[in-house]
């Protein structure tokens, strides 16, 4: 028997550190539009030169380059737009070094498995530890090619990595990309021109306590009013005092509305963001701040009222409520989604199917979900399950990030604690210890639904299987009892078993009594005698 990997603990996860709500920007005249754009794109293109600057630097940046390119953009903007400006080029400087680590452990990991597979004979099988060889010549050959290949593009990366030298497109790579299929992406060349020069322009500023409503840059009263300090070549335009502009939209945000209104005039630090919707033709702002993360509760306290055993699927949530014991009750539930189409379509159908989650969560009185801690990073390698397309392809549909981030804050907000439970062997031992025995004749359990209760009760730290064997020596009570489900202080646990009325034997029927008294004989004697029957000897005479 193969040996087990260790099972990590199970814990509760911590609440979001911040939020964000947007709102429509409605009523915009034709100036307001207008001067949204002249500043979007004058703060755009310095946030390209920033970036540029900062890509030059590489891992020579210090603070008195920061300092030096700081006072470049001061003067072309302010200084407020300038801090803006600069925080956003490091936090996408430091991103593309963290998907460059990505990436090289990504080639990293591909590199090992083709040369453990190279290294075996053509067409031996494998295992669940380890891939075999591959099936014939023509693919080994192949994939001596394709070993080269993922070499070559290692060592660039790498060399990249030590030069502190970063690729990063201000517009989004994939945009970029579309460029050259407009006539796949149904787009004409004026049109993807626009969402070009929208996804590039710069409108966004974060928040400082202290200042007047939170924010210098883009103020918001709680009235709604919306002003912005106007950068240094376009003053002349202002329609306010000290070189601000005021829009004619007014904003209203509909959730955590009032949260929002307290920190503004608390004058507490909120960043805001405006951006286009090419598409839609539509502007919009985005409110964002930080709040101290939530304080776990403790694992016991979540689980007093039981607990939801949730396994994630590619198109649904398989889920089952489960007592303090670990026993299923009621049926099982099943949430679906549809993860096709654009992203705000597969974030609203994500968002759907934990919202009616957290309601029967609430209507069945627990006070814990827990799910599985997926992470498919090294799942979704090409090296890793070569032929097994579809089986990638659904790896790579499952939202396990999305899914995880927004369950946490959704659920924090109705003081329900999210249990994250080490995701080995769920679905192989729930199929085993509770498939069969949770169908009925008119329920059919699946594999996912089994799932689903290993989940839970590996949360509440009871075993997977249903029973534990008693002991060998001694098959009482007195070494605790046989079934793990029943507590210690469930009432009747040590009480004898009912009285049932007839015969104490397999043959007869407990009321076999009264189905003798009450039915028809089919032979000669109808009368049964209790007494002991003798045969007559007269009977044997001639």
């Amino acid at each position: 028997m193969a040996d087990l990997r260790s099972i990590a603990e199970s814990f509760v996860a911590l609440g979001p550190s911040g939020v964000a709500v947007c709102d429509r920007l409605k009523c915009l005249t034709p100036a307001d539009e207008e001067m949204l754009r002249l500043v979007g794109a004058h703060l755009g293109s310095l946030a390209a030169k920033d970036l540029k600057t900062r890509c030059r630097d590489g891992l020579e940046h210090s603070t008195d380059t920061w300092a030096a390119r700081k006072r470049e953009l001061t003067a072309q903007s302010s200084s407020r737009w300038a801090g803006a400006i600069t925080k956003a080029t490091h936090d996408q400087w430091a991103l593309a070094r963290r998907g460059q680590a990505a990436h090289v452990q990504s080639l990293e990991a591909g590199i090992t498995t083709i040369r453990h597979r190279l290294s075996l004979p053509v067409g031996e099988r494998g295992n669940k530890r380890a891939p075999g060889g591959y099936r014939s010549g023509y693919e080994w050959f192949y994939k001596t090619r394709r070993l080269r290949v993922l070499e070559d593009r290692l060592g660039q990366v790498r060399a990249d990595t030590e030069a502190g030298r970063v690729h990063v497109v201000r517009g989004g790579r994939r945009l970029l990309g579309t460029r050259h299929n407009l006539e796949q992406a149904q787009l004409t060349k004026n049109e993807w021109h626009e969402r070009w020069e929208a996804s590039r322009w710069f409108l966004q500023a974060d928040g400082e306590s202290g200042k007047r409503f939170g924010n210098e840059t883009i103020r918001i009263t709680p009235e709604g009013e919306v002003s912005i300090k106007l950068p240094a070549p376009l003053t002349e335009s202002s329609n306010a005092k000290h070189g601000r502009y005021v829009l004619a939209a007014k904003v209203r945000f509909a959730h955590r509305g009032q949260e929002w209104a307290d920190r503004v005039e608390a004058n507490r630090a909120v960043a805001y963001r405006i951006h286009y919707d090419v598409q839609r033709e539509r502007w919009y702002l985005t409110a964002s701040w930080h709040h101290p993360v939530t304080r776990t509760v403790p694992m016991a306290t979540a689980l007093t009222r039981g607990v939801i055993g949730v396994d994630t699927n590619a198109d649904h949530l398989a889920a089952w409520c489960l007592d303090t014991h670990g026993n299923p009750i009621g049926r099982p539930r099943r949430f679906s989604y549809d993860l096709s189409g654009t992203a705000q379509h597969r974030d609203a159908q994500v968002r759907h199917a934990l919202t009616r989650l957290l309601h029967w969560a609430k209507s069945c009185g627990v006070k814990a979900i827990a799910v599985e801690d997926l992470d498919f990073s090294a799942e979704k390698t090409r090296e890793k399950h070569g032929r097994k397309r579809r089986f990638r392809q659904l790896v790579s549909r499952m939202p396990t990030g999305r899914l995880r981030a927004r369950l946490t804050s959704m659920a924090d907000a109705t003081g329900i604690a999210i249990i994250a439970v080490d995701p080995a062997y769920t679905s192989k031992w729930g199929a085993q210890h509770w498939q069969r025995p949770m169908a009925t004749d008119r329920r059919k359990t699946t594999r996912h639904d089994a799932a689903s209760i290993a989940i839970g009760r590996r949360a509440q730290g009871h075993p997977i299987r249903r029973r534990t064997t008693p002991p060998r020596a001694h098959r009482s009570d007195v070494h605790g009892h046989r079934i793990v489900q029943a507590d210690r202080r469930a009432p009747g646990r040590e009480g004898p078993r009912p009285r049932i009325p007839g015969p104490r034997t397999r043959s007869v029927s407990p009321d076999a009594e009264r189905t003798r008294a009450t039915r028809t004989s089919k032979t000669v004697r109808d009368v049964r005698s209790d007494r002991e029957w003798v045969q007559d000897s007269l009977l044997l005479t001639d």
